[in-house]
Parts: structure tokens; sequence; C-alpha cells
């Protein structure tokens, strides 16, 4: 039985792994469109530095990123002490968020008022609407001034989205049952504490768990995989399109013959899948190009320690849209992970644009490196020129879970209903992070594993 694997990121690659630890002599391929595999999991060294293009790094809270690092011979990096050390850039100037409650009410990042408003969640009102915007959510919950301050630079930290289209229970599902099982995000937190009190464990309605890399950086777990994957892994084969005959479907590419195959994992983005199932199946693929992709681009800076004049030490900061600045947020990655700059310099990594400023993310060069600079000059006080600069661009970046995907990837499953041995798998649907995409390629590894060789286990 033949297994096509089109799409070469971390969900592609690691089911293609497990399926091959799990089914030894299994026929698969993986196919990747570029040059190079790990799609936004993209390490570079440069001039001394060790750059992420992309993701930066993982949780160490979900185990089967760990697992699967295990397996694989890796020897995980946990960031540094200074990584719990953030800040939102508020009234013009950076803010330490508190560590501890006490502390947070303590803090001036929300004036008495907000910090009264907040006291006031266990009595907000509920909503019969059950899938909110995460603005909606938080409004009415927490009040406008911690949604404004608080909650809208968390949704562009992590989605570069817009939090008036994200939907909650989509993006931040913990959250989303908090207030459907309990009544409420501060009643939910106490008694999840007073159970886990039993237990010994630790309970957070973020996400928990420590930021972890490796040595040589987030690149480390693609160039493992793809070793491990060697002649299966097929580079630059672009595949336009799927047709299926009787009990087969047919693989087509820009530049090579087609290939049969009888199961066909899609693990490329949305906005790619679309156009390779248009022939197959025109409904299913104007279903997926409802899922939306801004535009952002990355930008890694370096300076002399000198040249950075204010005290900024720390994983980085993000900036509340109602700022009005041109950037998403900067995370300083020489204080997040050694090894990330030679001694005596600070790395950063400046996002802009996302879905509500794509187009900055489109401006030239000369013009990104100017307004990162001007910014980075202004909100941490840098005398200096950079000493290093390099560009990452995403065209399409980060699937934007916004109010409706629920119901639309109901929508999907129905479809995918008609196509025996056609499977969609990737970030774009239940989970963007790393962590996701591993454990949903667990998962279908196991079904498939099942299904190729009549194994069950995993």
């Amino acid at each position: 039985m033949k297994t096509a694997i089109i799409g070469g990121g971390i969900s592609g690659l690691a089911l293609a792994y497990l399926l091959r630890e799990e089914c030894p002599g299994a026929d698969l391929t993986i196919y990747e469109e570029l040059p190079r595999p790990g799609g936004k999991i993209w390490t570079e060294r440069h001039n001394g530095f060790l750059l992420e293009g992309g993701v930066n790094g993982f949780l160490n809270n979900r185990p089967k990123t760990l697992e699967l690092a295990a397996r694989l011979g890796l020897m995980p990096l946990r960031s540094s002490d200074k990584a719990r050390i953030r800040y939102v850039y508020s009234k013009g100037r950076l803010n330490r968020i508190p560590e501890g409650i006490l502390d947070f009410f303590q803090s001036g990042l929300l004036s008495v008022r907000g910090r009264v408003r907040i006291v006031l969640e266990t009595i907000a009102p509920h909503s019969s609407n059950t899938d909110e915007t995460l603005s909606e959510f938080a409004i009415r919950r927490l009040g406008r001034e911690a949604y404004e301050t608080l909650i809208d630079p968390m949704a562009s930290g992590i989605y570069a989205g817009d939090s008036t289209l994200l939907s909650l229970k989509s993006c931040f599902p913990k959250i989303y049952n908090l207030e459907a099982k309990y009544g409420g995000l501060i009643v939910g937190m106490l008694r999840m504490k007073w159970a886990a009190r039993k237990t010994g464990k630790n309970v957070s309605a973020g996400p928990g768990g420590v930021l972890t890399s490796f040595q040589d950086g987030m690149g480390t777990l693609i160039d493992t995989l793809a070793a491990k994957l060697g002649s299966a892994l097929v580079n630059n084969r672009r595949v336009t399109a799927i047709e299926k005959t009787a009990d087969k479907y047919h693989i087509h590419f820009k530049d090579a013959p087609p290939e049969e195959a009888d199961i066909v994992v899609l693990a490329a983005p949305a906005h790619a899948a679309k156009d390779i199932l248009y022939g197959l199946d025109k409904s299913l693929s104007r279903q997926l190009a409802e899922i939306p992709y801004p535009y952002v681009t990355v930008v890694s800076m370096a300076f002399k320690r000198e040249a950075v004049k204010s005290n900024f030490d720390g994983f980085g900061f993000l900036i509340p849209y109602k700022e009005g600045r041109k950037i998403l947020g900067t995370l300083c990655d020489s204080s997040t992970f050694a090894g990330r700059a030679p001694e005596g310099y600070m790395l950063f990594r400046t996002m802009l644009g996302g879905a509500r400023a794509g187009a900055i993310a489109a401006l030239d060069g000369e013009k990104i490196i100017d307004t990162v600079f001007s910014e980075l000059s202004d909100i941490i006080k840098i005398n200096g020129t950079p000493e290093m600069v390099k560009i990452f661009r995403h065209e399409k970046a980060i699937p934007q879970y916004n109010k409706g995907h629920a119901a639309l990837l109901g929508s999907i499953s129905e479809s995918l209903k008609a196509h025996d041995g056609l499977y969609l798998h990737g970030n774009s649907y239940t989970g963007i992070s790393v962590n996701d995409c591993i454990e949903q390629s667990y998962s279908l590894a196991y079904s498939l594993g099942s299904s190729i060789m009549g194994k069950n286990r995993l």
C-alpha cells in the first residue's frame, strides 16, 4: 500500500517518521515543494549569530514533542530564566508583565479601574454566543482596558491576528472551556487549583511550560527528521493536482511524471491544499480557501550590547494595536537561549505585518530595516547602528482561526468523507504550535499505521 505525504513541514516530516518507525518497510514518500524541508521552522547561521526565521521553540508541557526528540536522540535546550521576563509596550514605555497575581494588582500595568474590572470577572455576564471573537469574550469578562492592553497583543504575538476576528474557542480552547465548565475564569482557575493540590500538579489558564529548543536551533529537529527519512523525502517536487480513478490517487507534479498512491496525506498549508484539490473537489477547495493567512516579516537585528542604552533584558515585548506602532513586537533571542549571539552582542527578532498590517510586511528590504531600526531605537533606546541584519519573509504565515472556524472544519470533515484515503494534516486546522502538529502526527500515524500494517500501537 503506497502512502504519499504532500508537504515537508514539521507535520509531514513527523508523520512520515512515525509511520516508518511503526511500520517498517511501509511504502511512503514525502514531497516538499521547496529546496529545503521544515516550512516555518527555519534556522540559519549568519556572521556568528544563530537565527530563527520562524518558529523559535516549543513549550515543554506536552509530552509528545519531548518523546519525539528522545526517539531522535536529541537533547532539548531549556530557555534561560530571563525568558520569564516579558513586557508589554503601553503608554509610551515598556511595562514588565507581573508573574504573580499579587504583583499584577500592585503593578501599574492597568489603571485602578482596570484592575477592579478584572476582579468583577466573577460576576461578568454570560453570552449565548457559542463562537465569540477573542475581543468579544475579553471585553465581556475582563473589560476593555485589560483586553486592549493584555489580550489583544497576546493574539498578535501568537497568531499575528486580529482579535476582533479570531475565534476564542478555536484559538484558545482552554480559556473557552473554563467559562463553559466553571462559569468564569477566576472561579475556574481556583477550582482547578484546588483539585490539582490533590495530585501535586500545577495548572494555568495560559499555555504553561518552559520555552524549549535545541542547541543549534529548531532546525535541528527538521534536519534530524530529514536525515532519518533519507530518500523517502523528495525536495523540489511541487504537487499541482490530485485525481482519483478506481481505488488509486494520481498525483501530478510540475516537473515530473505523475505517481500513484493508495493513501494521500495533504500536510501542506490550506492555501496550498486548496489549489491541489481544485480539480478533485471544487467544494472542498473553496472551503479551504476560507482559512486566511496574513503576511508576516521577521527581522533579525543585532547590536553591540553597549549600544542598547535601556536596561532591557528578557524574553521580549508585545505591542497593543491601540499604541499605533509599526511592529507587532520583538524578542531578544540572545537573552532567551544560550549561544544565539557572540559575546558582547544582543540579538533581536522583530515581527511586522499580520492580519491588521500586511502592507508593512510587504515593504521592500530597505524600508523594512529602517522601520525596525526606528521602532527599536525609540522603544529600547538604541544608540548605534546594527551589526547584522537578516530578513525572513512569510507571505502566508500563520493560519487564522477566525470566527466560524469550528463550523468550517465541520464542513471540511463532511467533504472529506467522499474521498476515502485522503487526509488533511497540519496546523491549518486544530492547532498552530509545534506541539499541536506533533501530537496530531502521532494520532494520524496511529490511525494510518493500523490501516497500512494492521498494527495497533504507537
